[in-house]
């Protein structure tokens, strides 16, 4: 069977991308709470020299977002350790494991990890293998298309198969790029030519054409979606009623939902400033993403509630302003 499956109707698996930062539990749950993707992948575990496998395993909880998978993302460069940590990672019944070859901090590939792995193919590939060996679960790899530029691409994508990932997620973008310049969509497509194994597109989906666009300049199997999903929370159910053919309008009650939950599971012990700080971030996203609310976005960014239930009752008097 398939781990990338259309639906009835001939929609792409849609994922949901790891992110640091503004893609952690809090993101994850409020997101599961309007659905919409097939699967979540978990914000990287990192996986220090010295590091006791065991604990650390412990922060990935498979059943988080029950019913929707959630695969656990490792990144290190360790190859015993990298092994030892999917072990004890499937023993938490994770649907698969992801390695990441794409985070482009200077405190990651400062220590060889992230996309510091794409420097070399077959580092990359004992990476990759260490983790396939030590597992029965699907293995797969999120990376980008290189570090400083794009000359060991085709050697990369090669080197990740042959280690016997399931699959590759690819943001074509370089390490050096960042998150700036925009993503080529040219380099999922090549992947897609080269490789036996399936090819996820991500990058710069932020529309339903968006996606449509990728899908039919590519040939890709799959999407995953990062940015455009804090945008625009409700950005899958809005690829899925598009192949449907059936209208889906979201409701202010769904939106309500969504920042419950978010606002819920805002840990206890934050402060008040840093759960404001919190929304702040999130909200900023969404504010971004629609031509009415950017206009406001200063307004809301400068709010000095102290408060996160204050702020949030003052962000919603902007937001109706310009939700659908």
């Amino acid at each position: 069977m398939s781990l990338l499956p259309q639906d009835s109707h001939g929609c792409p698996f849609l994922i949901l991308a790891p992110m640091e930062g503004v893609g952690d539990r809090c993101f994850r749950k409020a997101m599961a709470a309007v659905g919409g993707f097939n699967e979540a992948v978990r914000d990287f575990l990192r996986v220090p020299k010295n590091a006791h496998v065991e604990s650390l395993a412990c922060q990935y909880q498979a059943d988080e977002l029950a019913p929707v998978p959630l695969v656990a993302q490792l990144m290190g460069s360790d190859v015993e350790l990298m092994g030892a940590m999917a072990c004890e990672i499937q023993k938490r019944e994770a649907p698969r494991i992801d390695l990441n070859c794409g985070c482009p901090s200077n405190t990651v590939t400062g220590r060889g990890a992230g996309s510091s792995l794409l420097k070399d193919p077959h580092f990359l590939h004992d990476v990759a293998r260490s983790l396939v060996k030590a597992t029965t679960i699907p293995v797969t790899i999120k990376m980008r298309s290189g570090y400083e530029d794009i000359s060991l691409f085709r050697e990369n994508l090669l080197a990740a198969q042959e280690s016997g990932a399931r699959y590759i997620t690819l943001h074509p973008r370089t390490k050096v790029d960042g998150y700036g310049p925009p993503a080529r969509w040219d380099l999922i497509a090549e992947a897609k030519s080269l490789l036996k194994i399936p090819v996820v597109g991500n990058g710069d989906i932020v529309t339903v054409q968006h996606a449509l666009d990728m899908l039919k300049m590519t040939g890709c199997d799959a999407l995953m979606i990062g940015r455009g999903s804090i945008i625009n929370p409700f950005l899958f159910h809005q690829i899925r009623a598009h192949f449907s053919g059936i209208a889906y309008q979201p409701s202010w009650d769904d939106l309500m939902r969504y920042f419950t939950t978010y606002l819920k599971e805002i840990p206890e012990e934050m402060t008040a400033r840093v759960k404001v700080n919190k929304l702040k971030q999130l909200l900023s996203f969404i504010f971004k993403g629609n031509p009415t609310l950017l206009e406001m976005r200063p307004t809301l960014l400068t709010n000095q509630s102290a408060d996160p239930h204050s702020f949030m009752e003052f962000a919603l008097t902007l937001l109706k302003k310009g939700w659908y």
